[in-house]
Parts: structure tokens; C-alpha cells; sequence
């Protein structure tokens, strides 16, 4: 991917914030236009599923839709974006969830009035497919121009900044989705991630520079041979590494998913309601953000592992911590859950902010620059992989033993992957540097 004019010639010795200003309106703001609007979908995709006529299990399982997704989606998004290019690839998928939104929009809020069919029902699986697939390809085109334009001395700090406007967009969007809600049906927010979905494209559209272009020159046979026994050495090698860290950063990744389904499920069996349970996730939420800048300057200034290592283990201890809490201040009182519960959040929130943009930055860090967004598809299939693992573990696991055991578990494994990435991390990714550049 061609680097744009730019940035290029000159990101060396531009200043972090003059480069970061320079990637908001084709990286930075499209992508918070997206995530608010799919954040504030998600919610609301279960309740329209009952609503529809569907069972609560099956309600439940069409939010596996966007996991799945994750999984299966990361290798042909890749191989869409290396045949047309970035920008090619995002307006396409942009106006993908435009038209997906607007179909969801007409089609289901008159049967929430009336009675819903089959038809229904299928129209919205194949729209909610159709979005998660097309958020792969935005996730991983601008995951793969990012670590092309940036330098390699801002490499961290541009990517953290990136998850930060995940981590912001998931706060706003569903502020916004509360709003349509109350000023119409439910099905307002098809029309809300229509409306942001089609102001990121544009935007995608207008300031986000060409990127690579099919390769149609004709190549010799002289040494195909070679060459092909070369590029095997070197995709074993790829492949071997980002094994390596992905041990150690899948425990990360699942911690993650599982936080929204273990804390609420503790949070209900220590006697908290609803709103104290979002209480304590709206803090987490600030913190978070807050570690989101600070984050990125310790990985370019000291390495990758004075972040990921700390962010594995807090995150593990905030679990483990959350599991001996919640059995040792269950049934004390309101005061006492509100503890069991807040400050094992807030160590895993301190160890979430610190590893913002961690896992997409070791998915760079660890991919050749040739090729790279082939190389990021495989990364993110590997994680994809964990995270869709993550609630099935939870599921064993409280099938048989309370919920604090599935917390525990979690911890466990966040605490030997950072275990593992103190160990693997120093010979493999940047050491970093004492001087900013």
C-alpha cells in the first residue's frame, strides 16, 4: 500500500501530533462515525430478535453473527482489499452498510407493528451478516493503512489512538441509540449507523489517498521455483511468530470479551441492579480512556512489552481478584457487592486502558511490509479465533461451577499470557527508544 504524499516524505519529522492531525479525516474520524453506529446497534439487536419472533436463545445467538465474522471474515476482506486497493475496498463495504441499514430500516419496523414472518426473520440474519462482514473489511483496511503511514517511531501511539476511538465510539453510540430510541421505534437505530456509515465512507471517499493496485504485470517463469520456495520459508516464519505472541495476547483478547458477559452476571448474583452494574461500567469506560494517549508513548519510548506485559497481568489480577471478592462479600449488603464488584472492575479497566491499540500494534509489529494486509488477515483470524472461543468457556464453565470460577479461568490465562510475553516479546518486537521522533 502507496503511503500517501503527505505523510510520507515528511512523517519522520513531523511531530506525533501534526501526523495524527493529518490521518483524522481519512482514519481517525470515519472510523468513530462507524463504531458509534454499530455500538449502537449491538444492543438492540437482541430485542428486535424477540420482537421478531424469535426464541431467547436464538436472540442471543445472532450477536455471534459479529464473532463469527471475526473469524471467518479476516482472509477474504484481505484478499478484497490487496485486489482493489484500500479506498476501493472501504466506500465499497461503506455503501454496503448504507443500503444493509436502510433495508433493515423499511423492512423490519413494520412487521414490529404487525405479525412478523419468516421472511423477517431471514432479512434480518443476512443484513446483520452482510454488516459484520463488512466491518471486517473496514477494521483490517485501516489496521493495514495505518501501519503503512506511520512511522515506525509513532507506530504505537498512532494505533492506540485508533482502539481509543473504538473504546470512545462504544461510549457514544449507544447515548445516541438511546436518543433515536426515545424520539421513535427502535428500529431508528438502522437509520442512525446508516447516517454515520454513509458520512465515514464519505469521508473515506474524499480524503483517504489510493492505495495499492492489483498487480496485472505479466512475471517471468524464469525461477518461479525459487521464489515460491522462498515465499513458503517466509510465510512458516510469519506464521511461526505470530503464533508465538498470540499465545500470550489471546488470554488479553478473550478478557475482553468475556469483561461485558462475567461482570453483569456477577453483578446480578451479588444482588446490584441494572443501573449500578452500568455505573461501574461507565467508569471503567472514562479510565480507559483516559490511559488511552499515555499508552501509546510508553510502547514507542520503552517497547511493546512494557505495556502488554502489565496489561495482561492487571487485567488477569482485576479477574482473579473480581472471583475472591465476589465469594468473599456475597451477601453483605449493597455496600459490599458495590465493592466486590467496583474495584476488581477498575484494575481490569486500569490494565485495558494501558494495552489500548496493543493487539492491532503486535499485528504490524509482527507482518512483513510486503504483503502486509495479507499477513494482518491471518493475525486477525488467529485472535478471531480466541474471541470466539470466549463465551463458550464462560458457558462450560458456569454450566458446572459459579460464575466467580469463570472469572478465575479468565485471570488465569491473562496472567500466564503476560507471563509468556515477558519471556517471548523483547526478541521479537521494537525494544522502543528513549527519544521520541
Amino acid at each position: 500500500m502507496t503511503p500517501p504524499a503527505q505523510i510520507s516524505p515528511t512523517g519522520r519529522s513531523r511531530s506525533p501530533r501534526q501526523v495524527m492531525w493529518a490521518l483524522t479525516p481519512s482514519v481517525y474520524a470515519p472510523s468513530l462515525l462507524e463504531f458509534s453506529g454499530l455500538a449502537a446497534l449491538m444492543p438492540v439487536v437482541p430485542l428486535l430478535a424477540l420482537d421478531l419472533g424469535f426464541s431467547v436463545p436464538q436472540s442471543a445467538a445472532l450477536t455471534t453473527i459479529f464473532g463469527l465474522a471475526s473469524f471467518l471474515g479476516p482472509i477474504p476482506a484481505g484478499r478484497l482489499i490487496s485486489r482493489f486497493g484500500a479506498r476501493g475496498s472501504l466506500v465499497a463495504t461503506g455503501c454496503l452498510l448504507v443500503i444493509a441499514n436502510l433495508i433493515a430500516f423499511f423492512v423490519i419496523t413494520p412487521a414490529l407493528s404487525g405479525a412478523p414472518r419468516l421472511a423477517h426473520q431471514v432479512t434480518l440474519v443476512v443484513l446483520l451478516t452482510v454488516m459484520a462482514t463488512s466491518t471486517q473489511v473496514w477494521q483490517l483496511g485501516r489496521q493495514a493503512y495505518l501501519g503503512t503511514v506511520l512511522p515506525p517511531a509513532m507506530r504505537a501511539r498512532g494505533m492506540t489512538l485508533f482502539g481509543g476511538v473504538i473504546r470512545i465510539g462504544q461510549v457514544i453510540g449507544p447515548l445516541l441509540g438511546a436518543i433515536v430510541m426515545a424520539l421513535g421505534p427502535d428500529t431508528g437505530v438502522f437509520v442512525l449507523f446508516a447516517v454515520t456509515s454513509a458520512a465515514a465512507t464519505t469521508m473515506v471517499a474524499v480524503f483517504l489517498p489510493p492505495g495499492e493496485r492489483p498487480d496485472v504485470t505479466p512475471r517471468p517463469r524464469r525461477g518461479r521455483g525459487s521464489r515460491t520456495e522462498a515465499r513458503t520459508r517466509l510465510n512458516r516464519a510469519v506464521v511461526a511468530r505470530m503464533v508465538v505472541v498470540g499465545l500470550g495476547i489471546a488470554p488479553v483478547m478473550m478478557a475482553r470479551v468475556n469483561r461485558p458477559v462475567i461482570i453483569p452476571l456477577l453483578g446480578a448474583a451479588l444482588g446490584l441492579g441494572s443501573v449500578w452494574v452500568s455505573i461501574v461500567f461507565g467508569v471503567s469506560a472514562v479510565i480507559e480512556i483516559l490511559l488511552v494517549i499515555p499508552a501509546g508513548t510508553i510502547m514507542d519510548r520503552y517497547g511493546r512489552v512494557a505495556v502488554a506485559v502489565p496489561c495482561a497481568v492487571m487485567m488477569g489480577a482485576g479477574f482473579v481478584l473480581l472471583a475472591v471478592l465476589g465469594e468473599a462479600l456475597a451477601g453483605r449488603g449493597v455496600a459490599a457487592a458495590l465493592v466486590a464488584l467496583l474495584v476488581p472492575t477498575l484494575l481490569i479497566a486500569l490494565g485495558n486502558g494501558l494495552g489500548s491499540g496493543i493487539v492491532m500494534t503486535l499485528g504490524i509489529d509482527v507482518s512483513p511490509v510486503h504483503g502486509r494486509t495479507g499477513y494482518l488477515a491471518w493475525w486477525n483470524t488467529m485472535l478471531g479465533a480466541g474471541r470466539l472461543a470466549a463465551p463458550l468457556i464462560v458457558t462450560g464453565i458456569t454450566l458446572i461451577a459459579p460464575v466467580t470460577a469463570a472469572g478465575a479461568a479468565t485471570g488465569g490465562l491473562c496472567i500466564a499470557g503476560g507471563l509468556w510475553l515477558m519471556r517471548v516479546l523483547p526478541r521479537l518486537t521494537p525494544s522502543g527508544s528513549t527519544r521520541v521522533r
